[in-house]
């Protein structure tokens, strides 16, 4: 992309009619450019082989790639974050401490249902959102279960619950086939 980019400014530039003044320096500053954006790709390539390396190694990259919608990034993040979620009592004390968990709002008599919550682990709540919307259109039966749960009157958070005891359990992720019931 960086050659092409390059080859874009350099053409538009030859189209040039009018001589702006400073334009020959571009043919100067493009190509540094260009090669600080290449060794800056190269720099995340390797580190995305180190951190894949990495993440192979660590005992719970099984239960976490069989999961749909989590990959290197996204279990990274998970690891890093929580480690193997045995410092949490349950997968709902995970989804707490994710942010994910809704709480209700009081105040004296009046109590007011559950909303979203606003604190929390942000990078943890962005990486278990990214996994569960990728998740939901790879795979029917969480799009199924997610489907079942709003029409419920649940929120979108309330479905990311099993994420988390997946994680905190160390099971492994199974994918049925949704069942359909039919209404009597």
């Amino acid at each position: 992309m960086a050659t092409r980019l390059i080859d874009d400014v350099f053409d538009a530039l030859d189209e040039q009619t009018d001589i702006v003044p400073g334009t020959g320096t571009l043919d100067i500053v493009i190509p540094s450019l260009a090669a600080s954006l290449a060794a800056v790709h190269d720099q995340r390539r390797a580190l995305e082989a180190q951190i894949s390396t990495l993440l192979e190694a660590h005992s719970l990259h099984p239960v976490l790639t069989t999961m749909p919608g989590v990959g290197v990034r996204t279990a990274a993040v998970l690891l890093v974050t929580v480690s193997d979620g045995s410092g949490f009592a349950s997968a709902a004390h995970l989804a707490s401490y994710a942010g994910l968990a809704p709480t209700t709002r009081s105040s004296g008599t009046s109590i007011h249902g559950e909303h979203a919550p606003r604190g929390g682990n942000r990078q943890l709540k962005r990486a278990m959102f990214l996994s569960a919307f990728a998740c939901m259109n790879a795979d029917p039966a969480s799009r199924t279960y997610y489907d079942r749960q709003r029409a419920r009157g649940k929120t979108h958070t309330q479905a990311l619950l099993p994420l988390a005891a997946i994680l905190r359990d160390g099971t492994f992720y199974e994918s049925r086939s949704p069942t359909v019931t039919l209404a009597a």
